[in-house]
């Protein structure tokens, strides 16, 4: 049989989670296009620079 703790406690710990991300305030915006930053000196957006890509 399955433990019922076990499964108490990691579903509680998946639902924590999802409230902590739900709750996060840049969920809802886009950032506009001239709101961007510019990237830093040397990165680029590029797969190139990425590791793996």
């Amino acid at each position: 049989m399955i433990d019922n703790l076990a499964l108490a406690i990691s579903h509680g710990l998946m639902l924590l989670a999802a409230w902590v991300l739900l709750r996060r305030p840049d969920l809802d915006k886009e950032p506009d296009p001239e709101d961007s930053t510019p990237a830093p000196k040397g990165v680029t957006s590029k797969s190139g620079n990425r590791p793996g890509a």
